[in-house]
């Protein structure tokens, strides 16, 4: 159930209550104003009911919406975690009187955690669009002037060599086939882990690239080819794979139903990257094509591009390049 703020005083705070509120502060003091508007604390609510089915009329209580909001905002100011979130505010009666819970007492961290998690990215978005709406209705930025800059925002990747790719892409299919495995009648699939073989390609390939005669360069090509042709049977494989789960003819166990459909999804999802990275392998190792366009750099952040701002120290960034306006 969603909780209320509305309780009644205790006679404990009085004595700290005149203290509290001779206490200003020029960042948090105009938030209040702002953050006691009803639609946002509307959306709030409505990220609270999302819990369970009746999560809105029935049940505990739960944290307040307009407190909710108002730890969430204190949180993402300050760059809290929630463990420092919950000492700020046991230990602060400023923070106690902006979060509206006076002498309350403090939810656990863990439950901030598990509650701020209730926004979601729809929710963040709609409270954001909000806070622009009135903005705009109290004419906050008259707008005269826009400054338009870019900055790279780098992704969390390994070097993106082919090999690594490659072999990324053993591993993720490799660990789906065996969950599906694992999930049906013994015997029904079996999965051959190529997983150590394709290690031993990934170091054969970085001794040979730095070696820089014929020799090596046709050691570097027998790994590649070694490789490629790992990648492209667990793949083919993984195809057929999908293929029976789609026609029926592999079935899985009732209580492993759940386990199969998401490896099934993470199959399908991994398997067209995979299929590029080896395409663009043999290309560039077997056809000598060094620019193959829409190039996969990540399989698990395939939205990542090489980016070339000239720096010295650093030539090649790996991300996106966002537009700051």
């Amino acid at each position: 159930m969603i909780g209320h703020t509305t309780r009644q005083a205790s006679l404990f705070y009085f004595a700290f209550a005149k203290e509290a509120a001779a206490i200003t502060d020029d960042l948090l003091d105009p938030l209040d104003e702002l953050l006691n508007d009803r639609s946002l604390i509307d959306l709030a609510a409505q990220a609270l009911a999302k819990r369970s089915t009746r999560s809105a009329d029935f049940g505990r209580p739960s944290i307040a919406p307009d407190r909710l909001l108002r730890c969430v905002t204190l949180k993402h100011l300050k760059d809290w975690s929630f463990r420092q979130l919950e000492r700020e505010l046991r230990a602060s009666l400023l923070y106690r009187r902006f979060t509206r819970f006076y002498e309350d007492p403090i939810p656990d961290f863990s439950s901030f955690s598990r509650t701020f998690g209730l926004f979601g990215k729809d929710g963040t978005a709609r409270v954001h669009a909000r806070v622009v709406q009135i903005a705009q209705e109290q004419s906050v930025a008259q707008g005269q002037r826009l400054r338009t800059d870019t900055t790279a925002v780098e992704t969390n990747i390994h070097y993106p060599t082919d090999s690594s790719l490659l072999a990324d892409g053993i591993r993720v299919l490799t660990r789906g086939l065996k969950r599906i495995s694992a999930a049906c009648e013994a015997g029904a699939l079996k999965v051959v882990d190529h997983q150590r073989a394709a290690k031993r390609r990934v170091l054969e390939i970085c001794r040979a690239a730095k070696t820089l005669s014929d020799t090596g360069r046709e050691k570097l090509k027998h790994s590649y080819g070694k490789l490629i042709a790992l990648t492209r049977g667990l793949s083919r494989q993984t195809t057929k794979v999908l293929e029976e789960l789609k026609a029926g003819n592999l079935v899985a166990q009732a209580d492993m139903l759940l386990s199969v459909l998401q490896a099934e999804a993470q199959l399908r999802h991994f398997l067209p990257l995979t299929e590029k990275v080896i395409a663009q392998a043999q290309a560039r190792i077997f056809e000598g094509q060094t620019h193959y366009p829409d190039k996969i750099l990540s399989l698990f952040e395939e939205h990542t591009v090489i980016i070339r701002k000239g720096k010295a120290h650093k030539p090649n960034e790996f991300g996106r390049l966002v537009r700051i306006d």
